[in-house]
């Protein structure tokens, strides 16, 4: 491969130098009108945390009410706004807008290219996806009242009829999830429709879809996974707004209509959303482990069949969630076949991933340890997965807190593990600093031990009888100590968050210089400068194999391919 087929541009020259506040002024006008992919990946990511540290707030809340028996922290009222916004906010406003930020800060790079497909419909997804968190927030102080400050949603996050009628709720605090949640899903669909156009359409010479990294991959799947889901959950978003406000009655029971049709709809939507945020997160790990280990990806093909799979099952398991409602014997047999076959493709990346270890030089850099506590805890996740599958089983923890540990493990476990090593892989691409080596480590033994002493005890007091969404409770129950373990878990929790928050921030401003490529990495993002300039690459790239920066770096072994 030729020195010209792989340019390493230049820096793009600074602005012209302002002072004092119009330097701000200006600064932030360019951020708001930006439709630059790079910035709105970062605005993305922005998002994400602001809506990470209110979620965690919640979080916190719940577990000082719960952390002894009789306790009133807080009133039932405000614990039901607790749980209803630390789930809202978590999924739609911290986990996904992050992983899209990642991804439309990542896929044009690694895939050659200068721009994401819609640069426009890129930016108004993002700010209507904002708008849609803000609104919801917005709900604590502009509410009508009821029962205390503001009027904020109480009906969990997946809002189940009748709970979201007018009867039982009376104000606006529905109305507040819903608009907002259908905001997000607007700039969801937008940002998928972006994602699949330019993972197809805009791939630089020489890069077919099998030699295409494998977190375009996963963004490509997940992209179709967003426009499968989120439709349905936006369709049922606008019905409920029909039934509240304009006498419609598609969730009224008395009148005709159906309760548990909310139910198919909002789990439609609900189980593959889980794949949603885990395929990114597969990416993030089939990106890292293989430069970590000083080898290529095991079984490259098996890894995107596994990946497709797993996009086509997700979308017929979501009655797993349903055992409980009585439906007919036969449905409840295919949801349970169905629900273990996922396990198949996802055992698959696991089995790959230790392959891809297996025999390598490892390096147990940060984004590498956050890769090995991923496996570890996924692995579990899945197990815990596979229990709830059989339906008698589920029966009997359905509306346990066991299912909030399994829940938990997929989603912090897995899916947070991932977004930590994404984190401290790719920001020295992103900044142009280093990540403290020792501040990261800290961050990840206190979350580590945090997240065990959290999440495991969850499916000890669940087997124990404990119900999900519950207040506070008796004494003489057994679940006292495990209940004081598992806030004290969510204390360590925190304490890693702190840790991460601080070398953010400290890192951005004083931070090691990182190079253009501090992790010796494989895919094109690594072979710009860090930050990347404007136009990502003076001259559009052409690979030859699905490791271009290693042909780059390793003239001598031009014919390596994974395939």
């Amino acid at each position: 491969m030729s020195s010209n087929s792989l340019p390493m541009p230049d820096a793009i020259a600074s602005a012209p130098h302002l002072t004092g506040s119009a330097r701000v002024l200006d600064t932030l006008h360019d951020w708001v009108i930006t439709v630059d992919h790079k910035k709105l990946g970062l605005m993305y990511i922005g998002m994400g945390l602001f809506f990470f540290l209110l979620g965690g707030i919640e979080a916190i809340i719940i577990r000082i009410q719960l952390l002894f028996p009789l306790y009133h922290f807080v009133s039932p009222q405000v614990f039901n706004r607790m749980f209803t916004m630390h789930g809202t906010t978590m999924i739609f406003f911290t986990a996904m807008p992050i992983l899209f930020g990642f991804g439309v800060y990542l896929i044009p790079l690694m895939i050659g290219t200068r721009d994401m497909a819609f640069p426009r419909l890129n930016a108004w997804g993002f700010w209507i996806a904002l708008f849609g968190g803000l609104l919801l927030y917005f709900s604590f102080v502009g509410g009508d009242g009821l029962y205390g400050a503001g009027n904020a949603p109480d009906v969990s996050w997946w809002a189940y009829a009748p709970l979201t009628s007018r009867a039982f709720s009376p104000g606006h605090s529905t109305d507040y999830w819903t608009i907002g949640v259908l905001l997000s899903g607007f700039g969801s669909i937008a940002s998928a429709v972006n994602f699949a156009a330019t993972i197809l359409c805009l791939r630089c010479p020489g890069m077919t879809l099998g030699k295409m990294p494998l977190l375009a991959w996963m963004y490509l799947v997940m992209a179709g996974l967003v426009l499968m889901a989120i439709s349905p959950l936006t369709a049922a978003q606008i019905m409920l707004l029909l039934d509240r406000y304009l006498g419609a009655h598609f969730f009224d029971t008395q009148a005709g209509g159906s309760a548990t049709i909310w139910m198919h709809f909002f789990w439609i939507f609900g189980h593959p959303e889980v794949y949603i945020l885990i395929l990114p997160s597969f990416g993030f790990i089939s990106e890292m482990v293989p430069v970590f280990s000083r080898k290529p990806i095991f079984g490259y093909p098996i890894m995107v069949a596994a990946t497709v799979g797993i996009g086509f099952i997700s979308l017929s398991v979501w009655a797993h969630h349903m055992f409980t409602i009585g439906m007919e014997s036969y449905e409840n047999a295919f949801f349970v076949l169905s629900s273990m076959a996922i396990a198949v493709p996802t055992g698959i990346k696991i089995f790959n991933w230790l392959g891809t270890m297996w025999g390598g030089k490892i390096r147990y850099e940060l984004p590498m340890l956050f890769c090995v506590g991923f496996l570890f805890q996924f692995l579990i996740a899945g197990l815990t997965g596979i229990m709830l599958a059989v339906a008698p089983f589920n029966w009997q923890l359905h509306n346990s807190y066991f299912v909030i540990g399994h829940f938990h493990y997929v989603i912090v476990g897995g899916i947070l593990f991932a977004i930590f090593g994404a984190f401290y892989y790719w920001y020295p691409k992103m900044t142009g600093r280093m990540l403290k080596q020792k501040l990261g480590l800290l961050h990840f033994l206190l979350f580590f031990i945090g997240f065990h002493l959290t999440f495991d005890f969850m499916h000890i007091v669940g087997v124990l009888g404990m119900p999900r969404r519950i207040y506070t409770y008796e004494p003489g129950r057994g679940w006292e100590y495990w209940n004081i373990v598992i806030s004290v878990g969510a204390a360590f929790q925190a304490l890693g968050i702190a840790c991460f928050a601080i070398n953010l921030v400290w890192s951005y401003f004083q931070g090691t210089r990182a190079g253009r490529d501090p992790w010796d990495g494989w895919t094109l993002e690594w072979a710009t400068t860090s930050p990347p300039p404007v136009y990502n690459f003076a001259q559009i790239p052409e690979v030859k194999s699905a490791r271009p920066l290693w042909d780059f770096k390793h003239p001598e072994d031009p014919d390596w391919k994974y395939l």
